[in-house]
């Protein structure tokens, strides 16, 4: 059964966030959707011949990492956008962050300045299943660096593709837009 790209066009008109931008951002996604699907056809074809032990058949397993990535995490990012109502303050999720970071406001400092630094990925709010805690965590590439049995809560794409039509070299602008536009509700659905 082949991925389908989810339609996040209810995002269009989102403040801070164009429609070119966003148009443009959606067909990246679904070709990330696209080539993990040719992607899992190749390596199934590839098994029932016998190619399984071949240099091809694992550089393809490695792409796959990246393609996968790539899907899931504009899913998650396009998710966790477009709420437009505050963290409610004395919920799950608000109380895990004072937990683990002081306080909110700590937690959002500290997101923001994982969101700023220099380089391409991404920045991920996890939660460790094994005990329960929350990680601000930066993701240089789709594939590398995800924390192993960690869910993603809240997801920031700081690809330059995420903002640069509508922001330029502004990151911190564009950061301040991804604030005002973050859906709680699926965050905090997210969080255990």
């Amino acid at each position: 059964m082949a991925y389908q790209a989810n339609d996040y066009s209810q995002l269009i008109g989102m403040d801070g966030f164009s429609e070119t931008l966003l148009k443009n951002h959606f067909t990246l996604y679904q070709g990330y959707v696209t080539n993990t699907n040719k992607l899992l056809d190749i390596l199934a074809s590839m098994l029932r011949e016998g190619k399984a032990g071949t240099p091809e058949y694992a550089e393809l397993k490695r792409r796959l990492g990246w393609e996968f990535n790539g899907m899931r995490l504009h899913e998650y990012y396009f998710d966790n956008l477009g709420g437009r109502s505050a963290l409610d303050r004395s919920g799950k999720l608000a109380t895990g962050l004072a937990r683990d970071f002081g306080s909110y406001e700590h937690w959002e400092k500290d997101f923001r300045g994982v969101g700023a630094m220099r380089g391409i990925g991404w920045v991920i709010l996890y939660q460790d299943s094994k005990d329960g805690r929350l990680i601000n965590q930066w993701i240089n590439e789709h594939d590398v660096g995800h924390p192993a049995g960690c869910t993603p809560i809240l997801v920031m794409d700081v690809f330059e593709h995420a903002f640069i039509t509508d922001y330029g070299l502004k990151r911190a602008d564009y950061i301040e837009a991804f604030f005002k536009n973050i859906n709680w509700e699926v965050a905090e659905s997210r969080f255990k």
